[in-house]
């Protein structure tokens, strides 16, 4: 199958997006910290206490998301996504947390998950999704899992996007059929918990690597926003990824892009 010029170039531009995310490389240019200094600090072991403290905040910040921002998110209509006011509010967050430590993380990631969920919705609404389509809300959330590399869960899993959307697979058709019949009322649902695990395991790795750069001597209130900045950045890629994806497989079938796809991440690959 050959696409038209335009898709062509968004499947590319999706791919390289996808296959090719640096948080660390995103934070070396941001703050000025050396290549090498920003991955062996992001690459750390997790101080067991802070380790627990991301665990448990990733968890909460996406029941949060799920049982609250969802529901408050309007449908517009199609229109550009807003990506920069997001990112002023994420930068605000960041600078508060930065300014009082990285324990502050407890407190400060509900609400930046929350910006950069509305960020996520915003950027598939522009792709052609409804927002008021509990699949669409879906979605967004499972964008958290993306860009995460191998999780500390399942070392030996294939971390390609369509990799992480087949893991996420039976998680996030549970979920979908749980909230048609019931809505996302309740955290505690079985097939809510799982999908909301799921995504958690893998978001979390990028949360403690975010935690982690916040422990660099640079960082302080200053250096926390921009810390977000590259944050929400970060999942801004991911989300114009996944969503302009789904768009190419709504106009040419789900088999197909996903073949071509697999030709472009090779082709890369081999470079």
């Amino acid at each position: 199958m050959t696409l038209p010029a335009a898709d062509q170039r968004a499947l590319e531009v999706a791919c390289q997006r996808l296959e090719n995310p640096s948080l660390a490389i995103r934070l070396s240019s941001s703050i000025g910290v050396p290549v090498e200094a920003m991955i062996k600090r992001v690459g750390e072991k997790v101080p067991p206490a802070l380790a627990d403290a991301v665990g448990q905040a990733t968890n909460d910040a996406l029941e949060y998301v799920l049982l609250n921002t969802a529901r408050t998110v309007s449908d517009r209509g199609p229109s550009g996504a807003k990506a920069g006011l997001h990112k002023a509010a994420a930068t605000a967050t960041g600078a508060v947390s930065g300014f009082f430590g990285p324990h502050a993380l407890i407190v400060e990631l509900p609400v930046t998950t929350a910006i950069m969920f509305r960020s996520i919705v915003d950027i598939a609404r522009a792709e052609g999704e409804n927002p008021q389509d509990q699949a669409t809300m879906l979605e967004a959330m499972q964008v958290f899992a993306m860009g995460s590399g191998h999780t500390s869960a399942d070392d030996a899993a294939d971390t390609t996007y369509y990799g992480v959307r087949l893991a996420l697979g039976k998680a996030m058709n549970d979920a979908l059929k749980y909230v048609a019949s019931q809505g996302a009322s309740s955290a505690t649902a079985p097939a809510l918990v799982r999908f909301i695990t799921a995504v958690a395991s893998r978001f979390g790795v990028v949360v403690s690597q975010k935690a982690m750069a916040q422990t660099l001597p640079v960082i302080g209130a200053v250096g926390g926003g921009l810390v977000n900045t590259v944050f929400i950045s970060h999942f801004q890629d991911m989300a114009r990824g996944h969503f302009a994806i789904r768009r190419l497989e709504r106009s040419y079938g789900e088999e197909e892009i996903r073949e071509a796809y697999r030709r472009l991440a090779e082709n890369a690959a081999q470079v």
